[in-house]
């Protein structure tokens, strides 16, 4: 049986840290990395464990910056 996985790219020094991607993400993967400060003076977003990302890419369809690009990949 296939599954489906996903890959995120986020581009951490666009991102405003409105945190509307991680309200979305349904395995709760999307996260807010409190350890790092962009360029614009926020808190990024980031993935906390990619091996659980689906690559639904609701994160990538909500964020208004585009700052999110999600590559789904079908294993068999």
């Amino acid at each position: 049986m296939a599954k489906a996985k996903g890959k995120v790219t986020f581009r951490e020094d666009r991102c405003k840290g409105c945190e509307l991607c991680t309200t979305v993400c349904p395995v709760n993967i999307v996260v807010m990395n409190k350890e790092k400060i962009n360029i614009k003076g926020y808190h990024p977003a980031t993935v906390s464990d990619m091996d659980k990302c689906i690559g639904c890419a609701n994160c990538a369809t909500i964020c208004p910056d585009t700052v999110i690009e999600v590559e789904r990949v079908i294993e068999k």
